[in-house]
């Protein structure tokens, strides 16, 4: 399974994963999975969609949050406002479709 069909397949069932399932999942390396969520969220704020990446939590996060390293990449994509909550139920609501990754 692709990162990208993987976030779709979470979309749709409403769920969030953590960066370690995630990457042993797919058979990814961390630096990898990193590179492609950042890819995703280049593509994603090109085309004016949730951001996917915000599926994508830290284990221990209290609030579920996505590792710092997401708030990072979208401040350097002008997106140093990102509202994870609401992304993700944007996300939730109308899923992106199964695609070919990045």
């Amino acid at each position: 399974m692709t990162l990208e069909r993987r976030l779709a397949a979470l979309a749709a069932a409403g769920e969030t994963i953590t960066y370690g399932e995630l990457a042993r999942e797919l058979g990814l390396r961390m630096a990898e999975l990193t590179a492609g969520l950042e890819a995703l969220m280049e593509q994603d704020l090109r085309a004016g969609a949730p951001l996917r990446a915000v599926l994508v939590r830290q284990r221990l996060s209290p609030h579920q949050s996505p590792a710092p390293g997401f708030f990072l990449k979208a401040a350097e994509l002008g997106r140093p406002d990102v509202d994870v909550e609401a992304e993700r139920r944007a996300l939730f609501a109308s899923p992106p479709p199964f695609t070919s990754a990045p």
